[in-house]
């Protein structure tokens, strides 16, 4: 039974680096729903580690979201995939045929934040640090669903972004990348208004607590961070990626079609619980 309605359904995932990172599980999700998974990563040698996960014969793009030419790229291969995908179903795009296919899906998994300098007070922040850091991770969100526009579907598209369980939480080590993560989730926001505008595209954020994936393993002192997460979710067991990964596809499925301009928080009640007895008792 297609519960998600996902099965036929064409997605793209942006961001994809190993079998950590939750781009690699929402596709995971995806493929066991039915739905046809194109991907997009930053270079060649990221493509060919992909390659080896996926088979030789996945649908592996190559774009540098702060390349805007490369976007545009993306867009026109992307588009070509999926015409060649609705020909090989029916034939040709003659009567009968798909001449208008259509992209139902997009999965933004993509951040960079620069800490070669170090942990350093927030008020220290290097300007073209920060700079590169919206750039890529909140901009990219931006510039991908305008490339798209014309190309999503306009009566049942969604687009999802990954981004983080709290904003408001102010801790040291992950330092200016909440900023960046709160832009996020303000332009999910005006994307949703704003494409309202031209369709019915939905745009949602997802916020996993702290999880064990590659991009995380560049944050100083992240290890602790994650443990003491831990300890504060209601059931004492971290979240997991394929829980994230999960609610990804819920949200680019037609069951979530009454939800948008949302962010959706995956943390196991931490949010609620930083006054455990348990975690404050240890204090003793």
């Amino acid at each position: 039974m297609d519960f998600l309605g996902l099965a036929g359904k064409t997605i793209l995932v942006l961001g994809a680096a190993n079998r950590k990172s939750v781009a690699w599980h929402v596709d995971r999700v995806l493929r066991e729903a039915g739905a046809n998974v194109i991907h997009s990563v930053r270079s060649e040698q990221r493509r060919e580690s992909l390659r080896k996960l996926l088979g030789s014969d996945a649908p592996i793009f190559v774009c540098d979201v702060e390349r805007q030419e490369e976007i545009e790229r993306l867009r026109e291969d992307v588009g070509a995939w999926i015409r060649g995908l609705g020909e090989g179903e029916t034939g040709g795009g003659g009567e009968g045929g798909n001449p208008s296919p259509k992209l139902h899906g997009l999965v933004h998994s993509i951040a960079f934040a620069d800490y070669s300098a170090g942990w350093l007070p927030f008020h220290e922040t290097p300007r073209a640090a920060f700079l590169q850091a919206v750039d890529v991770s909140c901009f990219s969100l931006i510039a991908v669903a305008n490339a798209f526009k014309d190309l999503l579907d306009k009566t049942d598209g969604s687009v999802v972004t990954i981004s983080i369980s709290t904003t408001r939480m102010a801790a040291e080590n992950y330092g200016y990348m909440a900023p960046v993560k709160a832009a996020l989730d303000s332009a999910v926001c005006f994307l949703a208004k704003s494409f309202a505008e031209i369709g019915r595209v939905r745009f949602n954020a997802v916020g996993p607590g702290l999880l064990k994936s590659s991009a995380s393993a560049g944050i100083p002192g992240y290890v602790e961070s994650y443990l003491f997460a831990e300890k504060a979710t209601l059931r004492k067991e971290a979240v997991r990626t394929d829980e994230v990964a999960n609610a990804v596809a819920f949200l680019l499925s037609p069951r979530s079609s009454g939800i948008n301009a949302q962010h959706l928080v995956i943390d196991a009640g931490m949010g609620i619980n930083y006054f455990d007895r348990e975690i404050v008792g240890s204090l003793k």
